[in-house]
């Protein structure tokens, strides 16, 4: 049972994982490789006990590991799957499941095999000389999310490997072991490809895309109030500054990261410049002001091309898919975080040059597929990302292709009445990057008397939906709300649970900030989350009607 951590969890606690260089160069060789997907997770240490012991292996030989259940269907692993079947006769998957991350409607101490959060499976790999397969024959057998945790493990008491009735795996073109899809997904365009990317062909949608920003200070460089975030940043960057090295570092008075150490080490000062506060899409329909830095912004990835000074003018679509569990799309005219909508891919409709220059994003290429197929040479570049918008809104799109979604990005298929769907992507597109201005939703507003002591009331932000109802806190509540309101959901909430939970009470977790910048108080925010919520009910409910339309 090889240990769970991938990364070390905080760089404050200046403790680098061990480097494996031999074992991560065969990694890199090897599962690296033959995969399509981001990398660095493949180098945690389950990832490398696999390496060692297969190279341990000799020409016959058992591998039994138990571990977490992601080299079954993470697309990180698919590399790792092709060398499983490569180099092995045999495979035997016991998946226990239960990853809470995935099936929030679970929990690691009743369902999970060691209560914990993260799913489990046990897998034992069969090598044989002579080989007796060409390709591995894989045996898959997998439990329920919803077995109690007592149940998985009398189970696993109760059942010989030889009697347990497994099913035989044909893995795809892709290394996909399950859930695997027969349809047209390959024939589709694909909205954004990595070869693209880098200027070898035209042949997607979208010439960029990226990741949303990481900032990895989050509760040093995001607030709603940028008073706030301005004390915390200069906080910040003094203690910086006069950090003099390595041995000055408190680790629980800032929050330290790479890059910081790094520039700390070459002597490089940081200076507080206001102009670089700006406002960013954290969540879903929630926006906090940013101190958008290159130097604390871990990794701001390509949107430096988007929004070069943050303000710049620009639409995207942020789309959470690969690796996720519900397929998610929201439009942003603002910067995003990496989490706005999950892990979020972010497809701008421009992009800017170095010099200022604004450049479409929208490929010649691609204008010339739909203007050839539609037989209509009106078609611009914006009419096909309200397009793609509208298209990947469509429910039937979504369940059609909801396993291609978990593995890929986007691919667009050709509807007819391109013109129809255009209008549909652009009413979503305006309704979701203007949810600040739409009209609010005429919901009705109880409070209780006024407080004769002058006590604030306990903050509550409560949703009931059987009662279309939110408890805002012990003396407020908004009732009214339609049950469409709920249907319109970006992951596992529906948008007006995204508020709530956004703007709860909670404690910081950074020390200094529970310290020193603690004043976060719901009640100084009620006023504008109760117009935030009547707006963005108005917003679901106009974006399920839309939805409905698609259905015909």
């Amino acid at each position: 049972n090889p240990p769970y951590n991938a990364n070390q969890m905080n760089e404050n606690e200046n403790n680098k994982n061990r480097a494996y260089p031999k074992i991560d160069k065969r990694i890199k060789d090897t599962y690296i490789k033959h995969s399509t997907a981001q990398k660095t997770k493949v180098y945690d240490m389950y990832a490398r006990f696999y390496r060692w012991a297969m190279d341990r292996l000799d020409q016959n030989g058992v591998i039994a590991y138990i571990t977490n259940r992601s080299f079954i269907d993470s697309r990180t692993f698919d590399g790792f799957r092709k060398i499983v079947s490569d180099e092995f006769d045999f495979a035997y998957i016991i998946d226990t499941r239960s990853d809470v991350r995935q099936n929030p409607k679970i929990s690691g101490t009743a369902n999970n095999v060691f209560g914990i959060q993260t799913g489990v499976a046990i897998m034992f790999l069969v090598r044989l000389h002579p080989r007796v397969n060409k390709q591995c024959r894989i045996s898959y057998f997998t439990m329920q999310d919803e077995w109690g945790k007592d149940d998985k493990l009398q189970w696993l008491c109760s059942n010989a490997l030889k009697d347990i009735p497994f099913t035989h795996i044909e893995p795809d073109k892709n290394n996909n072991w399950i859930n695997l899809t027969d349809n047209d997904w390959e024939e589709l365009m694909p909205v954004a490809d990595k070869s693209v990317k880098l200027g070898s062909n035209q042949n997607a949608v979208f010439s960029m895309y990226s990741l949303g920003l990481v900032t990895n200070r989050d509760e040093w460089v995001y607030d709603y109030e940028t008073s706030i975030l301005v004390n915390k940043v200069a906080t910040l960057i003094d203690t910086y500054n006069n950090a003099s090295n390595r041995a000055d570092i408190d680790k629980n008075e800032i929050k330290w990261t790479r890059a910081v150490k790094k520039d700390l080490m070459k002597g490089v000062q940081y200076q507080l410049k206001p102009e670089q506060i700006q406002p960013c899409n954290y969540r879903p329909y929630v926006v906090k002001v940013l101190y958008y830095s290159q130097e604390l912004n871990e990794m701001r990835y390509q949107m430096p091309l988007f929004f070069p000074t943050g303000s710049d003018a620009n639409n995207l679509i942020a789309v959470n898919c690969m690796g996720s569990r519900d397929f998610s799309v929201l439009g942003s005219n603002r910067l995003c975080d990496l989490h706005f909508i999950g892990d979020s891919q972010c497809l701008p409709l421009y992009t800017y040059s170095q010099d200022g220059t604004r450049n479409d994003n929208i490929t010649d290429w691609a204008m010339a597929q739909f203007r050839e197929h539609y037989e209509d040479q009106n078609i611009g570049k914006e009419d096909i990302f309200h397009y793609v918008y509208g298209a990947l809104h469509n429910p039937a799109y979504r369940q059609k292709y909801e396993q291609n979604l978990k593995r890929s990005l986007p691919r667009i298929p050709f509807y007819e009445d391109f013109w129809q769907w255009v209008a549909w992507g652009k009413e979503l597109m305006d309704l979701h990057i203007g949810f600040e201005t739409v009209d609010p939703y005429p919901l009705t507003r109880w409070d209780a008397l006024a407080r004769e002591d002058g006590s604030i009331p306990k903050a509550k932000l409560k949703a009931d939906k059987e009662h279309g109802t939110i408890v805002l806190d012990e003396d407020s509540s908004l009732t009214g709300i339609p049950d469409s309101a709920w249907e319109y959901k970006l992951g596992n909430r529906s948008a007006l649970e995204w508020i709530l939970d956004q703007y709860k009470e909670k404690k910081p977790k950074d020390p200094t900030i529970a310290e020193r910048f603690n004043t976060y108080r719901f009640a100084d925010y009620k006023e504008q989350v109760i117009e935030l919520l009547m707006r963005v009910c108005t917003v679901s409910v106009k974006t399920v009607e839309i939805i409905r339309q698609m259905k015909g």
